[in-house]
């Protein structure tokens, strides 16, 4: 429990090396203290409001859940009590907490849960702004556990370690972002008459259905006695005759080269309109 009382004071020592934060005033006040009139510099006042301890449980090697014996998990609310001059504006102590937090999420080894304030009120007693913010950190009271705050340390740093950050399977990649926003592309082409045609995606797709648009999906020519097929499907364990995957889209092509026991292949057509329905 001492670890927890020394808690503040770690806090705003730590906070007071931050350049980031040199024109802040970092305190701590049990019980509150008078401070300069008129106030002159933003400052910063840091306490604890409450705590919840309960017991710490691991899996063990077969997955079921086991109480530490030596560790415990705490809950700790902190309070940020930010004064402002009037010279600078309400909008200071939102600029002091947002900058705040950032830095104890983003550089500490603090385990912050959640975090927010109170309206900003005006204190005639200091001529100064106050904004009342909080934050709620978790705490792993055990021996073993290390922090970047200079103080006796038992907080857990998991989420913010590189491990955690590339964890793919809580984290999703940018790839898998940008498949669940648009996973399926439908789009469409004009033929060229050309042998061959690149069909421009963006990517190389996974599964890709190529199609006339508003024919069937094969016709048959009474004159030259040929099945024309205007369609064609591909994916990852291969495609249909008269198309390819490529890693920008798909080639199409439309040649006599590509006949098939009486088939023949047209995907560019020209002036004709095809549909493409991919998946990335």
């Amino acid at each position: 429990m001492s670890e927890i009382s020394a808690l503040p004071s770690g806090i705003v020592e730590w906070l007071k090396s931050r350049e980031e934060l040199s024109g802040i005033i970092f305190l701590t006040e049990f019980p509150a203290i008078k401070k300069a009139v008129p106030l002159k510099h933003t400052t910063v006042a840091v306490g604890i409001n409450g705590m919840e301890i309960v017991d710490a449980f691991s899996e063990n090697d077969e997955g079921i859940l086991e109480r530490e014996e030596f560790c415990r998990t705490a809950k700790i609310t902190l309070r940020l009590s930010i004064h402002a001059p009037f010279s600078a504006g309400g909008s200071a102590c939102h600029e002091a907490f947002a900058n705040i937090i950032d830095c104890l999420t983003f550089e500490s080894g603090l385990n912050i849960l959640t975090s927010g304030c109170d309206d900003i009120i005006s204190d005639r007693d200091t001529d100064a702004f106050v904004l009342r913010a909080w934050l709620k950190v978790e705490a792993n009271l055990c021996p073993a556990a290390t922090s970047s705050l200079p103080l006796p340390s038992f907080f857990s740093k998991d989420l913010l370690c590189g491990s955690h950050i590339r964890d793919e399977n809580i984290h999703l990649t940018l790839e898998q972002q940008e498949f669940l926003d648009s996973p399926v592309i439908c789009t469409a082409y004009f033929g060229t008459g050309g042998n061959s045609e690149e069909c421009v995606l963006g990517f190389r797709p996974r599964f890709v259905f190529v199609s006339r648009a508003g024919f069937p999906i094969s016709d048959y020519d009474f004159n030259g006695r040929m099945n024309i097929v205007s369609s064609a499907i591909g994916g990852s364990m291969g495609t249909t005759l008269g198309i390819e995957l490529t890693n920008r889209g798909i080639r199409i092509h439309n040649s006599s080269e590509y006949e098939h026991l009486g088939y023949r292949i047209a995907l560019n057509t020209l002036g004709t309109s095809y549909l493409v329905f991919a998946i990335k």
